[in-house]
């Protein structure tokens, strides 16, 4: 296969770091999906160690797969600006630098919702759709991407969008079901003016609902009230690992 239709993708997250070699024409993974631990304290020369022993095994199995690696930061010209359930060393970090340094090699370095999204626009549940589509993770926060027209806008924060005094994710996220004992009625009742507020300021053509709790969507997708057509993600597990792998090669997106 030609690198072209292949790429690693590197999908690097608070508890694990996992990748796998992807064939960007379907979307599957066509090497087993290796997952290593996320180092204690998630500094930033140990998390390109452990990443730096998946991609040499990838590398391996196709030489010339170019690289793309998602990180849970908000992600500005190769530069991490935050730092979720990782260390607060990788803030203002000329991250995308110390990979390629580490790795001897290019890669696409991008944010972790933001690979989400892209995996769902280019082998989900967004595929072939044109307009605004807007896809959040419902997880310990809220994660989110924005997809115009099949082009990713990079960085979108919506999960701290402020709405009655307060984050978003801090009400409407899974971990606050969890945290506050919520039934999926009332974690849906924060869900429902969680997203008409996004309905009202962005009036998207699709919501796509991702995160690990999306595998339960018909416990509370059927209780939101929405003019938007609102689906559960397809990706849920691979999807940071096949938009960082598609986004290598697309870079322009």
């Amino acid at each position: 296969m030609s690198s072209q239709s292949t790429a690693i993708g590197i999908d690097i997250g608070g508890t694990g770091i996992k990748g796998g070699l992807v064939d960007l024409d379907s979307g599957e993974l066509i090497s087993d999906r290796i997952k290593l631990p996320t180092p204690e304290g998630g500094k930033p020369d140990d998390i390109v160690e452990v990443t730096k022993e998946i991609v040499d095994r990838l590398v391996a199995e196709d030489a010339d797969a170019p690289v793309g690696v998602c990180f849970p930061a908000i992600v500005s010209h190769g530069i991490t600006l935050s730092a979720a359930n990782v260390s607060k060393k990788w803030i203002d970090l000329r991250a995308e630098d110390l990979f390629e340094k580490a790795l001897g090699r290019d890669i696409h370095f991008v944010n972790d919702a933001d690979a989400a999204g892209y995996a769902e626009t280019r082998f989900g549940a967004a595929k072939d759709r044109n307009g605004l589509v807007i896809m959040t993770t419902l997880g310990t926060g809220i994660g989110s991407a924005l997809i115009y027209d099949q082009v990713l806008i990079p960085n979108a924060e919506l999960g701290h969008l402020e709405i009655d005094g307060a984050d978003a994710e801090s009400k409407a996220a899974y971990s606050a079901k969890e945290r506050d004992d919520l039934s999926w009625e009332k974690w849906a009742k924060r869900l429902q003016k969680y997203y008409t507020t996004l309905e009202f300021l962005f009036t998207p053509d699709l919501f796509i609902v991702g995160g690990g709790v999306s595998k339960n969507y018909k416990e509370f997708i059927p209780l939101l009230d929405l003019k938007t057509e609102i689906v559960p993600a397809v990706h849920r597990n691979n999807a940071g690992i096949l938009g960082a792998a598609a986004l290598a090669v697309h870079k322009d997106r």
